[in-house]
């Protein structure tokens, strides 16, 4: 999932900052809980989700697993060891490539993140050509170190994801996949790929691919000397795209189809592809190698939630879900990102989408450098098919259209409130809107339901994400409240002020670290993999109680970004019957796109119905101060 993230600044100019690393070593580590602090907390997380029975269950198991000699005892020494390893950077080293590498369902709509642009007003081409320009921009001050690092609240934050920007491709692997990126010694890092341990980039390639009714091809967009293109001159190697692909891919041969595959039948297809023609390595080489890839469209989605559910699961074969950063841009000009998730959480995408729209192309492409040198070199990439191949992407391309069919969306406004909103009420936004959630899920669906919420951690070295937990024993109590026609309004006010701080109070544990759920997933992961070796044979009996399966089994899961640039974002459900609520909570305005598997639809639109008049109600209990009923 991308992640929430309060508001952040970028540094001074170029010239006047710290270079963009500059911080890397100094940051502190991720905070390593101890296994009785996890436990205690887990219990307690987990509690407002069981009945007395289930919470007794769960609380024999913990004592087990902590018991002199448990399993819990055993798997966190083994973790403390590897923390003390040299090179190792963050317990999480581990923790991550498993989580994010090893899922062996498809990424395209269930990982990979996207976000709308607020519109730009210019034409399908001037508008991928100004976001070229802006993306060579940025990989330029990147090289050089010279993007400055991203400060919250005074506080510098990690940099070490943006070096997996430009030319960085998931590799489809039978068992788990691996990173493509460019390499750079800067120290372990912990990486994992064909980096090894050194931080990636910068990267020597000068092309972009560029997809464009099914077909792909190579453009050049950087000249021999790194110099960028001129903004006319990616113009006019857009233009000779679309006019050498004006004919669409024959069916069968948009090879982009095979990147929404489960993993392992994609592994097993690149290795066909590179068993039935060696021209298939090269024409694969120019993908992975690719800073990034452009998609351009030839139609133009009917609305806002059509251009959503297109930069979440529109295919045609003019996508390469695996590429870390796809810049989409339809016929209109209308444009957005498709964002793979392995190496990049929604901050940096966040921070890199400000970047681009923050400034006009035309000055981007000035402050880069670039020069006019005239029509960039293209060429088609092509792959060698034979039937059995062929076969294999039709029936990708129709296996991940039924796909796309069998998942539900809507998007939802509210163009009169804003986090000034809740603000001038005195109350935490992120807070306001998690109480709406819950309310909302409470009378939609009849009851509450596990809620993931995404925290950054970037202020620690490699820091991602932490896992936050919504329902609190204060916020089961606040639901009880408003559905409780004998409960006054100040005692709503007061259940939902108590509410409030309790989700804040648990956000900031959550920002520090003090939260067990990466914790204690990680220790089962080590059980996984290095069990017999330590004498843990078997799974810990922790991780089947009712307490680890109901706190884990979302039914809500939600994530934000924060960015006026941005109108929208998106990703798919986490499973068969989670709704993904994905926000874009700004001062003046709350967009949400919302998404579940299509047997969910009905909940879901009754859900987006009961949070319109959670907002509202909740809204006006604050300006009342609880002294009156709705009328």
């Amino acid at each position: 999932m991308s992640n929430r993230q309060n508001s952040t600044s970028q540094a001074p100019e170029p010239g006047t900052a710290p270079s963009t690393f500059a911080f890397e070593e100094s940051l502190p580590r991720v905070p390593l809980p101890t296994p009785e602090a996890s436990c205690e907390r887990f219990l307690s997380w987990c509690a407002p989700l069981l009945t007395p029975d289930e919470l007794a269950e769960t609380e024999a198991e913990a004592a087990a697993f902590l018991r002199p000699g448990g399993p819990g005892r055993v798997l966190h020494a083994a973790l403390e060891e590897y923390e003390a390893t040299e090179g190792v950077r963050s317990w999480l080293d581990a923790f991550w490539p498993y989580r994010y590498l090893g899922r062996r369902d498809r990424i395209a709509l269930n990982a990979n993140f996207f976000f709308l642009f607020q519109d730009g007003g210019e034409g399908q081409v001037p508008r991928a050509a100004g976001l070229i320009a802006g993306a060579l921009h940025h990989k330029g001050l990147l090289d050089r170190e010279q993007l400055p690092p991203v400060m919250q609240r005074g506080v510098p934050q990690s940099m070490a994801q943006n070096t997996f920007l430009y030319s960085t491709t998931r590799i489809p692997g039978v068992r788990q996949d691996t990173v493509r990126a460019p390499c750079r010694a800067r120290g372990s890092q912990g990486a994992h790929g064909p980096c090894g341990e050194d931080l990636p980039g910068p990267s020597d390639a000068r092309h972009i691919v560029v997809f464009f009714r099914g077909r792909m091809f190579r453009l050049d967009v950087l000249g021999a000397d790194g110099v960028p293109y001129g903004l006319r001159d990616l113009e006019a190697g857009l233009h000779a795209v679309m006019k050498a692909g004006a004919e669409p891919a024959a069916p069968g041969t948009s090879v982009g189809h095979l990147t929404t595959l489960a993993r392992a039948e994609w592994a097993a297809a690149r290795e066909d592809l590179l068993r039935v023609d060696p021209r298939n390595a090269e024409s694969l080489d120019i993908v992975e190698t690719a800073l990034f890839c452009v998609c351009l469209e030839d139609f133009a989605p009917a609305g806002v939630q059509e251009a959503c559910d297109e930069l979440l699961y529109g295919d045609r074969g003019n996508r390469w879900f695996d590429k870390a950063v796809s810049f989409v841009v339809f016929a209109d000009g209308r444009a957005g990102i498709n964002v793979e998730h392995c190496e990049l959480d929604g901050t940096t995408i966040l921070g890199f989408t400000d970047f681009l729209l923050g400034t006009p192309a035309e000055e981007h492409s000035l402050r880069s450098g670039a020069r006019s040198r005239g029509l960039p070199a293209l060429e088609p990439v092509v792959f060698a098919l034979d039937a059995r191949l062929r076969e294999r992407v039709r029936a990708a391309a129709e296996s991940f259209a039924a796909y796309g069919d069998a998942t539900a969306t809507t998007t939802v406004t509210f163009p009169d409130f804003g986090s000034t909103t809740a603000k001038s009420l005195g109350m935490s936004p992120d807070a306001f809107v998690q109480c709406a959630y819950q309310l909302a899920h409470q009378r939609a669906k009849g009851l509450l339901g596990a809620t993931y919420e995404s925290i950054a951690t970037r202020q620690y070295r490699n820091g991602r994400t932490e896992a936050m937990r919504v329902v609190t024993p204060e916020m089961r109590m606040f639901v009880a409240a408003m559905e409780d026609p004998a409960t006054p309004p100040a005692g709503r006010l007061a259940a939902f002020r108590a509410a409030a701080e309790a989700h804040v109070a648990r956000a900031k544990a959550a920002q520090a670290g003090q939260v067990p759920e990466q914790h204690l997933w990680e220790l089962e992961l080590l059980q996984r993999r290095r069990g017999p070796e330590l004498g843990v044979a078997e799974q810990p009996a922790l991780y089947r109680t009712p307490g680890w399966l109901k706190m884990r089994d979302d039914y809500l899961s939600t994530s934000s970004a924060p960015s006026r640039h941005i109108r929208f974002f998106g990703f798919g459900s986490t499973s068969s019957r989670c709704i993904g609520v994905a926000y874009v909570l700004l001062p003046e305005r709350f967009n949400l796109y919302l998404s579940t598997p299509m047997p969910v639809a009905d909940r879901m639109h009754a859900f987006a119905d009961r949070l319109r008049e959670a907002v509202a109600e909740l809204r006006h209990l604050l300006e009342s101060g609880g002294g009156g009923t709705r009328g």
